[in-house]
């Protein structure tokens, strides 16, 4: 297994595996995302091969907003994490999330965040066992105007 970080020619092959996860994405939308975020400065994205086979990604950005929990800014911020079933529990999730960190840490970040939703249950479970901590828990809330 490798961990490249991704160029804008794998802006596709991210996009394919990020519409895993966000079922609400469309493709087209998502490459044009990731194109977005290889070509900026704030943030990049990682991909894992097995065997030159893509089977995994993870994004991070720089956020200079308040993050919950945080102290610092700018924070290094997983904005997205992904693996093929079929290679999950072989740590390379654990090990795209040490490239995102340390390329936070290279841009001068001195936390890292992430967040899930309340019912993701196996994403709580994978951010405690790399070593996140729990910062807060929110429900947030809208009303139109």
């Amino acid at each position: 297994m490798k961990i490249l970080e991704a160029t804008q020619k794998d802006s596709h092959v991210l996009a394919q595996m990020a519409a895993k996860i966000w079922d609400n994405e469309n493709v087209d939308e998502l490459e044009e995302e990731f194109t977005e975020i290889l070509q900026s400065d704030e943030g990049t994205c990682f991909i894992a091969f097995v065997k030159e086979i893509p089977v995994g990604f993870a994004n991070v950005e720089l956020r200079h907003d308040y993050v919950e929990g945080t102290e610092s800014s700018p924070v290094g911020y997983l904005e997205g994490i992904f693996v093929e079933e079929n290679y999950r529990k072989q740590n390379i999730a654990r090990n795209l999330v040490k490239s995102c960190e340390d390329w936070a840490k290279k841009m001068g970040c001195s936390e890292f965040a992430s967040d899930c939703l309340l019912d993701n249950t196996q994403s709580l479970k994978f951010h405690l066992a790399i070593g996140f901590i729990e910062a807060n828990r929110i429900i947030c809330f809208k009303k139109d105007l």
